[in-house]
């Protein structure tokens, strides 16, 4: 019996396919010992196993992971497409600031990539410029196209997938499965054949699963709630704002948090017009909401 490294791409009913570095696909499972440890193998890992055949090998290790998400349950992520509705769900700077923040905390790179903007007037649409240019400014990568799935945006996505483990975020009905229909056309077709065959006839729970696009790997189960809750303590929230990450050595008090000190560089800066308001609003709400004395999100956020 050979041992093998390699990383998970499907994990379905207690089955694991692993391909190895050398390109192999090999069926595994995992051995009793992870129950025992509470450790679970996610697609995503990278893991040592043996197998005598392809289709019977187990799992000895599991590789340390750079990141791990909850839903869907993928390790060792590098990007995640956010997919932000301009309008049916109406634009909200608090949703994508949320999932912004709950990136930054597990080290993974976004990308925002806005939808619906075929549904925006010639003013609309400039204000959106606006955002879209205030967000490049904060750091982000951020696709507005002119044209809802215009082929400029397809072409941006499609060169940033190459090389990396990515997955695609966003709120019920801002596009997510429209974006990678776009991507891919053949996906739906494909990840079917990939679940038909891997069922063997038995009934199974949903599945979770890499689909190879573009050079790169992207998670064809397109869900995500890590943004749902904060797990960083409140004084820790300012370091997941990359604009206020920047500034924070210019404040006058090492640890400020830049809600009453005196001599905030980002106080200064908020006040000189080169902060979004809208991100300073969210980052006091955030706060407020960890510390425990906001406790609900209000859906009624500014828009911009």
């Amino acid at each position: 019996m050979a041992d093998y490294h390699g990383q998970i791409q499907l994990a379905l009913a207690g089955f694991y396919d692993v391909l190895t570095d050398e390109g192999e696909l090999f069926r595994t499972r995992a051995r009793g010992n992870f129950r025992k440890r509470d450790m679970k193998p996610l697609v995503g890992d990278w893991v040592t196993f043996s197998a005598e055949t392809k289709d019977e090998g187990y799992i000895l290790d599991i590789d340390e992971r750079e990141n791990s998400l909850v839903r869907p349950p993928v390790a060792n992520v590098d990007q995640a497409i956010v997919v932000t509705a301009v309008k049916m769900p109406d634009w909200s700077s608090n949703l994508l600031d949320r999932q912004l923040v709950a990136l930054e905390e597990k080290d993974i790179e976004p990308v925002i990539y806005f939808t619906k903007t075929d549904l925006l007037n010639a003013t609309e649409m400039a204000d959106m410029i606006k955002v879209a240019d205030r967000y490049r400014a904060a750091g982000y990568q951020v696709i507005l196209p002119a044209v809802a799935f215009d082929e400029p945006s397809l072409l941006a996505v499609k060169d940033l997938l190459a090389d990396k483990l990515s997955v695609v975020m966003g709120q019920t009905g801002a596009g997510k499965s429209t974006l990678l229909n776009h991507l891919a056309p053949e996906l739906d077709l494909a990840t079917g054949e990939v679940s038909q065959a891997l069922s063997r006839g038995r009934h199974t729970t949903r599945q979770v699963g890499l689909v190879q696009l573009f050079g790169g790997f992207v998670a064809d189960t397109p869900g995500f709630s890590a943004f749902e809750v904060f797990d960083m303590e409140a004084r820790d929230l300012t370091h997941y704002f990359r604009e206020f990450n920047a500034l924070a050595p210019n404040c006058r008090f090492r640890g400020c948090v830049h809600l009453n000190e005196p001599g905030c560089a980002v106080k200064d800066a908020l006040e000189a017009g080169t902060i979004m308001q809208s991100r300073y609003d969210n980052y006091k709400l955030f706060y407020d909401l960890i510390e425990g004395r906001r406790p609900v999100y209000n859906k009624h956020d500014k828009k911009h």
